[in-house]
């Protein structure tokens, strides 16, 4: 019974990670805090990606950017949401 209950603790904190970090790529991008040759979304998605994660929405504005990823697993679809600010907003 402990297998699988830290198994799924695993994967909800895979996702969570790919969430934060996608939303944190799509901030800095959106900002100008980071130059790269994409956008604030694009940025987002390969972050979810590199994370294991599929980025399912996307939304940036001057409040920061909002994410959705979906982690696929043994175990079912595992949906994790973040959200990030521009460096330096409070």
């Amino acid at each position: 019974m402990l297998v699988p209950l830290l198994t799924t603790s695993v994967v909800r904190q895979r996702a969570a990670n790919a969430a934060d970090a996608a939303a944190l790529a799509a901030a800095d991008v959106w900002s100008g805090a980071v130059a790269v040759d994409l956008t604030a979304c694009e940025a987002a998605e390969t972050a979810a990606r590199l994370g294991g994660a599929v980025l399912a929405s996307c939304e940036v504005d001057e409040g920061g950017a909002q994410v959705t990823v979906s982690l696929v697993s043994v175990l079912g679809d595992v949906v994790a949401r973040s959200r990030a600010g521009p460096p330096g907003a409070s």
